[in-house]
C-alpha cells in the first residue's frame, strides 16, 4: 500500500495544506459541538437524509431527498415494496448504528460483514450474497443522470478477496497502531482499496461510503455527522469516477499512485468544511436577540420554505401553534421572514433559503 502514496513535491504540499485545514477545523468544531444546541440536532437530521438520498442516487436510485424524509417518518418495515425504498431504509439503518455506536464498532472482516448484511437486510434479490463475499466477477459501473451506463474498473477476481481484504484490514490496524501515516491519507487509502477490490457483489458504494463515515469519527472527525459526505460526491460524481479511473488503470502496477483519488477526498472534506461553517454562521447571523425556538422557525422556513403554519407545526412538535404563531408575526415584523396572503392561506418563506 505505500507504494500508492509515492507523490511528487507538488502534491505533497498540496496535501499537507488540506489536511493542515481540515486539522484546524477539527479543533474548532470541537468546541462548536460541546453547546450541544437544537441546531446542531437539526443539522444531523438534514445530513443524514441527505447522505441516504445521495449514495442511494449516485447507484442508480431515483428517490428524492423529500421522499426519503417521508418514507422514515412513516416507516413500515412490512410496506417496502420497491428497491429504491429497501435500499434507502438498509442505508438509514446502518447510518444509525454508525452515528450512534461508531466508538465500539471494530473494523474487522466480521464487523464489515455485519455492516453489509444490514445495509441489504430489506433487498430481498441480494438475500443469497448479503453479509458474504462476492462468488462472482463484477465491474464497478457508474450510473449516469440519463440513465447512461459506463464500466469504471474491473476489480478484484472472486478467489482473490479474502486474502487481500485480510492484507487491507491488516495494514489499517498496523498504520493506526504505529502513528505513521496521516488518520485521513489512512482512511483516504482504505476507501480507495476497499473500492478496487470490491469485495461483494452488490453494495460496495454505498458500504465504502459509510465505511468512510465511521472512520472519519473514529479518528475524531465528529463534523462528518453534521454535513453529508455522499452529498458532496453526488455533486461531484464525475469526478469522483475520473479520479477512481486514473488511478485504477494501473491497478497492481508500479504506476499505480493515488494522488489524484487522495486529493479529491481531501478536497470534498475542505468542501464540506466551508458549507458547513456556512450552515451554522446562518445560524448565528440570525440575531442574538432571538431565542432557540424563533431561530429554529427561521432556519425551517429558509429550508423548507415556502410553508404554512400547519407546516410549521408538524415540523416543530416540541413547540405550541400558540408559540409559532407569535413568532411568525414578531419575525415578519422584523423582516427576518416574508409572507404571502392571508389567514389560513398565508405562506412563509425567506430570501435566504437554503440550497
Amino acid at each position: 500500500m505505500e507504494k500508492k502514496f509515492q507523490f511528487n513535491f507538488s502534491t505533497t504540499q498540496a496535501v499537507i495544506k488540506k489536511i493542515g485545514f481540515i486539522d484546524s477545523f477539527k479543533g474548532k468544531w470541537a468546541s462548536i459541538q460541546k453547546e450541544e444546541s437544537k441546531y446542531l440536532k437539526e443539522l444531523k437530521k438534514l445530513a443524514t437524509i441527505q447522505s441516504i438520498g445521495s449514495s442511494t442516487r449516485i447507484e442508480g436510485a431515483t428517490l428524492t431527498n423529500e421522499e426519503i424524509a417521508t418514507l422514515i417518518e412513516n416507516l413500515k418495515i412490512n410496506k417496502l415494496e420497491t428497491r429504491d425504498e429497501q435500499e434507502a431504509i438498509g442505508y438509514y439503518e446502518v447510518l444509525e448504528v454508525i452515528l450512534e455506536e461508531f466508538q465500539a464498532i471494530e473494523l474487522t472482516e466480521s464487523s464489515i460483514f455485519s455492516l453489509h448484511s444490514l445495509l441489504l437486510r430489506f433487498s430481498h434479490k441480494d438475500a443469497s450474497h448479503r453479509g458474504r463475499y462476492k462468488m462472482l466477477s463484477n465491474k464497478v459501473v457508474a450510473t449516469y443522470p440519463e440513465g447512461q451506463q459506463r464500466v469504471i474498473f474491473n476489480t478484484t477476481e472472486p478467489f482473490l478477496v479474502k486474502k487481500e481484504m485480510e492484507e487491507l484490514l491488516l495494514w489499517y490496524r498496523q498504520e493506526t497502531s504505529d502513528e505513521t501515516m496521516h488518520p485521513l491519507l489512512r482512511i483516504g487509502g482504505f476507501v480507495y482499496e476497499f473500492l478496487s477490490i470490491h469485495p461483494f457483489q452488490d453494495g460496495n458504494g454505498r458500504l465504502s461510503r459509510l465505511l468512510t463515515s465511521l472512520l472519519l469519527l473514529q479518528n475524531g472527525y465528529d463534523f462528518i455527522q453534521y454535513i453529508s459526505f455522499e452529498n458532496q460526491i453526488e455533486s461531484s460524481k464525475k469526478k469522483y469516477y475520473q479520479v477512481l479511473m486514473r488511478a485504477q488503470q494501473h491497478r497492481g502496477t508500479e504506476k499505480e499512485v493515488i494522488n489524484d483519488w487522495i486529493l479529491y477526498f481531501l478536497g470534498s472534506l475542505e468542501a464540506l468544511i466551508h458549507k458547513l461553517e456556512n450552515k451554522y454562521q446562518r445560524f448565528e447571523d440570525i440575531g442574538p436577540y432571538l431565542n432557540q425556538r424563533q431561530k429554529e422557525v427561521v432556519i425551517f422556513i429558509e429550508r423548507q420554505g415556502p410553508v404554512k403554519l400547519r407546516d410549521l407545526v408538524e415540523g416543530l412538535q416540541s413547540y405550541s401553534i400558540y408559540s409559532i404563531k407569535k413568532d411568525l408575526q414578531f419575525l415578519a415584523q422584523e423582516g427576518l421572514i416574508d409572507k404571502l396572503g392571508k389567514g389560513k392561506g398565508t405562506s412563509y418563506f425567506s430570501d435566504k433559503k437554503e440550497g
